[in-house]
């Protein structure tokens, strides 16, 4: 016997690296240090810090990955998992440096996981860091045919007086949110339940979605907010917190960003509600409070400013096409996020 009968085929390995390595080298920045191909990844850190601190992240796609896999598409699930990493870096105003990637599937498919690889470089791409490495895995028998995973791990860096981490955040600072692009890549697995419920297909398009199936909805990928936040704090304003949407919605994730003894307010009527959320509270007849513990209800990520800066701060972020709005106050209190 050898390893191709026992279901792994090495060389397909080898001819899938070759297939990738244009779109993984189109993510390098100039402190990459070699190529693609070797035990692990090399990256000079950027000059100009005083006392750079690096910054790390791992997280996944989660059960969104069954849609891809119903719905044969894979090419926005690497943008997906991207996301998910260089935003919770990003909530400390570190800039993403570099991403490396685990995808582990049963058999290789090389077009099918090129997809995968497609949307990791697109969202290196969009968040300015480089794929710096990873890892395919053939596992037979491990996982369904057609399937795979994936997770990644990013690191960014920070200029140690910079690091925002609750201390700044005073009462009185105003929360302004920035618009999600839909269901992100949390809270699947209620999505998919209320999908088998309902009976309703993937390819359905519902009245509420203008157009869209409902799988290519799901499927819209995790907006990176990297580029406009950075580029805010450049242009020196002053942010005190950030909060990236993810699991556990806004009552979860935004008192995370604050001080000791401070709470936030929010306003929930203050933003647009993004149909498809209206279309699974509805479907599902889940309970409105349920929605916003378990998804990001049009709000993916938050930041946190001096009143005298709300203006200049919603005028940045609308100039680079993200819809923003002040959805609520830091007050007096024990952690805790109070939904009105």
């Amino acid at each position: 016997m050898d390893y191709r009968q026992a279901g792994v085929d090495v060389e397909a390995g080898r001819a899938f690296v070759q297939q990738i390595r244009t779109m993984v080298e189109r993510t390098f920045r100039p402190e990459v240090l070699g190529g693609l191909g070797g035990f692990s990844g090399f990256f000079e850190l950027p000059s100009g810090y005083r006392e750079p601190v690096l910054v790390s992240g791992t997280d996944g796609v989660g059960t969104k990955l069954k849609l891809a896999h119903q719905c044969d598409r894979h090419n926005t699930v690497g943008v997906d998992l991207v996301a998910m990493c260089v935003n919770d870096v990003l909530t400390s105003g570190a800039e993403p440096l570099f991403f490396l990637d685990y995808l582990a599937t049963g058999k290789l498919n090389q077009d099918q996981l090129a997809e995968v690889v497609s949307g990791i470089t697109e969202g290196c791409q969009q968040a300015g860091c480089a794929l710096l490495g990873g890892e395919t895995a053939e596992m037979p028998g491990f996982y369904q045919p057609g399937e795979y995973d994936l997770a990644g791990f990013c690191v960014g860096i920070v200029e140690k007086s910079q690091i925002l981490n609750g201390s700044r955040v005073q009462i009185g600072d105003v929360a302004i949110g920035l618009a999600s692009q839909g269901v992100h890549s949390n809270g699947f697995s209620l999505v998919r339940k209320i999908v088998e419920v309902t009976g309703q297909s993937l390819n359905d398009r519902p009245e509420l979605l203008q157009g869209k199936t409902l799988g290519e909805e799901l499927l819209t990928p995790t907006r990176i907010y990297v580029k406009p936040i950075l580029s805010a704090l450049r242009s020196g304003l002053e942010i005190h917190g950030m909060a990236h949407i993810t699991g556990g919605g806004l009552p979860e994730n935004l008192p995370r960003c604050l001080g000791a003894n401070q709470s936030i307010q929010v306003n929930s009527q203050s933003w647009d509600v993004v149909p498809i959320f209206k279309w699974l509270m509805t479907q599902g007849q889940v309970d409105r409070l349920e929605m916003f513990n378990t998804f990001n209800m049009g709000i993916g990520f938050v930041v946190l400013v001096a009143p005298d800066q709300v203006d200049r701060t919603l005028a940045h972020f609308q100039a680079q096409q993200i819809p923003a709005w002040t959805i609520g106050e830091v007050v007096p209190g024990a952690g805790e996020l109070l939904l009105q």
